[in-house]
């Protein structure tokens, strides 16, 4: 399952907008006429349109919670990070394999810590020690990695479902913190 939703994350887009994407008059009253070439001309002069943003990057409008990558060099929908770990954004369609990656590798890695325990207690008893210095320090060093990563991996994850829980972006709280 850990590799399953690390491929998802890898291989799934994030989301990008939709071609000639046109927000409407007034998403947040619910009014449904489509704005024309010529409304758009007269957006940042009108106030009722401080929604409506613009990607100069990309030379298109953006819908809400969008936002561009600049090491994919697009507009990602409801875009939470650029994860080098995945090689990929974390956006609006990954983003649930994105926290199931984060889950099995946290289990993963407890499971790992938690096998090679009864080992590093055996490290640190007075009886004898079997295996060779060798292999006591190749299982003293992944012991003490793998339950650094569990933890790491831990906090990510329990940030990230306190993200969800919210209906936030991790953009969203840490660079616009005032609209949340």
């Amino acid at each position: 399952m850990l590799l399953w939703s690390y491929f998802s994350v890898v291989l799934t887009d994030p989301g990008s907008v939709p071609p000639n994407w046109r927000p409407a008059i007034d998403e947040e009253r619910g009014e449904a006429d489509p704005l024309n070439g010529s409304e758009f001309i007269n957006l940042p002069a009108d106030p009722t349109h401080q929604r409506i943003r613009f990607c100069r990057k990309c030379n298109q409008l953006k819908p809400p919670r969008c936002h561009h990558c600049s090491v994919c060099g697009r507009c990602v929908l409801k875009m939470d990070h650029h994860c080098v770990w995945v090689v990929n954004c974390v956006g609006a369609l990954n983003y649930k394999y994105f926290l199931l990656f984060l889950f099995y590798t946290f289990l993963e890695t407890s499971l790992v810590t938690l096998s090679l325990l009864p080992h590093f207690i055996a490290f640190f008893s007075d009886g004898e020690i079997p295996g060779t210095p060798s292999t006591l320090a190749t299982t003293f060093l992944a012991f003490v990695l793998n339950l650094a990563f569990a933890l790491s991996v831990l906090g990510f994850l329990i940030m990230h479902i306190s993200l969800v829980s919210a209906n936030t972006t991790t953009i969203e709280v840490l660079y616009f913190p005032y609209l949340y």
